[in-house]
């Protein structure tokens, strides 16, 4: 510490730029060692450059001509080096003697990435020029992983990530956070409800796809429930026939229906507190309830091991599903708002009874919406039980439908009783 002080403010910098380009040039060393050709730079290129960063840098002061014009001369002596590796003859062996090879352009980058960070230090910016050196040293040594998983990643997973930022980063943003019309209708938070139904539809469509063929049924039950419990139900039911698994396949669905109210539970925190103060517990209650007893029974499966775990997910972040949603939304909030006005209580517990046998998030994020403002806390949360209740015996229903006698038995018996333990709360809910 007694040393630090007494060096002059610039020879700490000098020294850090000097560390950063010297790891940058070490492992640029190591490269060309192992590659034994042609590469521009190691151990003493990289910190020379740095240098040059610095010392320009602090020489212009406030004045960025004459560091662009000393960037341009080094950037030009890289390109020098980048067309000298192009005519870099392979090393003779057979066939390719004497055929000019590939050539990446990674080196004279991280010269370029170099010269920054000397510049950087020079005006303060440490721990900036520290995370790009840090940066660009986990690129350079990760190569063989991260050219791997760009084989591995298909182009319609990146394509699928690119609608997500669409969604989120490009949509959101520029719609107007305020209330519109008779009804409130908010733009900018009726496509953050959308954009929390994709996310976390998004999120356990990445995790299917990185644990497929990995925990079994089970595993591959949750994370759909996750994202579909309907479209869940609906894939095991049709699995399920031809197997002879009604245990492994009856309590996987139940699982899946179980992560539902995990699933609103998250969305009511997320949009509507007084809600989540009602409903949170009974929700989570249920949720470990109905999973924990759809895996004890699934566990009494003689074979599950061999049972067939494929679950295809489907992309949930088609733009025209997005759209298709954020409709269905408003129209739900407008229904939700006339049904309190002119029908009471009971005509929004008897809207939430029918909305149960379609998707119910439009419907149930309309609530959260409305809740607290144009219709009554207690009334929103009724409804919404109601509503995942009669979702419940739908799939029920759907199982009966599409699966062997046995499993489609269990299953409906296993979503009814779902169905009439989720309807619990509305005891203290009407008075």
């Amino acid at each position: 510490m007694e040393l630090y002080q007494h060096l002059p403010p610039e020879a700490v910098k000098i020294v850090l730029v000097l560390f950063l380009s010297f790891l940058v040039g070490l492992e640029r060393e190591e490269r060309k060692a192992a590659a034994g050709a042609y590469y521009f730079g190691g151990v003493r290129t990289f910190p020379l450059i740095g240098l040059i960063g610095y010392s320009l840098a602090l020489i212009a002061g406030n004045e960025y001509l004459p560091l662009t014009i000393g960037f341009l001369a080094v950037a030009g002596f890289l390109m020098l080096s980048f067309w000298h590796k192009l005519t870099q003859p392979e090393p003779a062996n057979g066939a390719t003697a004497g055929a000019s090879r590939p050539a990446g352009v990674t080196t004279e980058m991280s010269g370029l990435a170099t010269f920054l960070v000397g510049a950087l230090v020079s005006y303060g910016h440490f721990w900036t020029a520290t995370a790009i050196s840090v940066a660009g040293l986990l690129l350079l040594d990760l190569k063989a992983a991260l050219e791997s998983l760009a084989t591995r990643i298909a182009p319609r997973e990146i394509f699928t990530f690119a609608k997500f930022l669409l969604l989120t980063g490009v949509i959101l943003p520029i719609l107007p956070n305020q209330q519109y019309g008779p009804f409130h209708i908010n733009p900018f938070k009726t496509w953050l409800v959308v954009v929390a139904i994709s996310a976390i539809s998004y999120a356990s469509y990445v995790l299917q796809k990185l644990t497929r063929g990995v925990g079994g049924l089970e595993a591959a039950a949750l994370l759909g429930g996750a994202y579909s419990s309907t479209v869940t139900t609906v894939v095991l039911a049709r699995q399920s026939k031809v197997t002879n698994q009604a245990q492994l396949y009856s309590g996987s669905i139940l699982m899946a229906c179980g992560m539902m109210y995990l699933r609103l539970a998250i969305l009511l925190a997320l949009f509507n507190r007084q809600l989540m103060a009602l409903l949170a517990v009974p929700f989570l209650v249920l949720a470990a309830v109905a999973v924990g007893a759809g895996w004890l029974w699934s566990r009494r499966a003689r074979h599950a091991a061999a049972a067939d775990n494929n679950l295809e997910p489907k992309n949930p972040l088609e733009l025209g599903t997005a759209f298709l949603f954020a409709l269905l939304f408003l129209v739900m909030l407008v229904v939700t708002q006339l049904a309190v006005t002119y029908l009471g209580r009971a005509g929004v517990n008897t809207l939430a009874a029918i909305m149960g046998v379609t998707d119910v998030d439009p419907f149930i994020m309309g609530l959260t919406q409305a809740a607290g403002s144009l219709t009554a806390v207690k009334i929103a949360a009724g409804a919404i039980v109601i509503a995942a209740a009669s979702n419940n015996v739908v799939k029920g229903i759907y199982a009966r439908s599409i699966a062997g006698s046995k499993t489609g038995m269990q299953s409906l018996i296993f979503l009814l009783a779902l169905a009439a333990v989720g309807l619990i709360p509305l005891f203290w809910l009407v008075r």
